[in-house]
């Protein structure tokens, strides 16, 4: 073929494919997502967090066996705890309600808050932030990331409590078919589907607690403020919502529906008041979602 017939067929020649730079948002979303995962659980604060968390349902499982001949004659308390307490001696499935119910009180809200509170305001005080904010995902795109990794962590610490409870309940009291606080006794297999009702209740209550933490972590660069700030916020809506004076705003405080949970352990299920708990989560996490994006994709939170 002569010269000009290369160069009559090298422009007919259709042209070649050009390399395909289309975003991907789903594959970038999952790729930051994973690198905040590894961030958070690998860091050994937080490793040890969630072994605290394994360790307590062990202690509470060990103190219940030893006292359970002078308990089972004894009654006193009122609300879920004191019931639980008066069941795990008979069903060790027991146990993972009154470890969970125990933990809700300071130790779970803690563990959320050093992974919330930590989320932004840890990484504007390590100067870690503007080298996120470089890589071209978007602040949006950021913020939803840290928010699923919290809420990951909360849901890893819930499961930790429920499945250490569970094994040194069985392994520390007799297991078989349940009897609810309702006095109704359902199969095992039963039993166990309501702790996992149960589980995934207390880690939506701590997602919500998540969320509120996000939006206090983008409004300083000092990670031990904003978890302080959390907790006290914890310590002091359960202080208010125990005030009887103060009764007619309990249900709008964000930890009042916390150990709504035993509505689950009864017959029939109360699910008006597990629907009132929900709601009340998920306006949290709009609500304070809402804020920390705000705040975040409009303020220098890098400085």
């Amino acid at each position: 073929m002569s010269t000009a017939e290369d160069a009559t067929a090298a422009v007919l020649a259709p042209p070649a494919a050009a390399p395909d730079y289309t975003p991907r948002p789903v594959a970038s979303w999952f790729r930051l997502f994973g690198a905040e995962l590894r961030l958070v659980f690998r860091r050994k604060r937080n490793l040890i967090l969630l072994a605290v968390t394994a360790v307590f349902p062990l202690i509470i499982g060990i103190a219940l066996r030893l006292a359970a001949p002078q308990s089972r004659g004894g009654g006193g308390g009122n609300g879920p705890g004191a019931a639980f307490f008066n069941q795990v001696a008979g069903n060790g499935v027991f146990l993972s309600f009154i470890a969970l119910s125990t933990l809700l009180v300071l130790v779970l809200p803690v563990v959320v808050a050093v992974v919330a509170g930590d989320s932004v305001a840890g990484e504007a005080g390590y100067g870690t932030l503007r080298y996120l904010l470089a890589v071209p995902a978007g602040r949006t795109r950021l913020l939803a990331v840290k928010f699923a990794a919290i809420v990951a962590f909360g849901l890893c610490a819930t499961v930790i409590v429920s499945a250490v409870a569970l094994a040194v309940g069985a392994a520390l009291f007799p297991v078989g078919p349940v009897t609810l606080l309702s006095g109704t006794t359902v199969p095992l297999a039963e039993g166990l589907l309501r702790v996992l009702f149960v589980t995934l209740y207390v880690a939506a209550a701590m997602a919500s607690l998540g969320a509120i933490g996000l939006a206090i972590s983008t409004l300083t660069e000092h990670a031990i403020g904003a978890i302080a700030a959390i907790a006290i916020l914890v310590v002091t809506s359960e202080v208010i919502d125990n005030v009887p004076q103060l009764a007619a705003i309990g249900p709008y405080l964000p930890t009042h529906w916390w150990l709504s949970f035993d509505s689950v352990l009864r017959v029939p299920v109360d699910t008006s008041t597990l629907l009132k708990g929900l709601l009340s989560f998920a306006v949290y996490v709009v609500l304070s979602g809402s804020f920390a994006w705000a705040r975040f994709t409009s303020a220098d939170v890098t400085s």
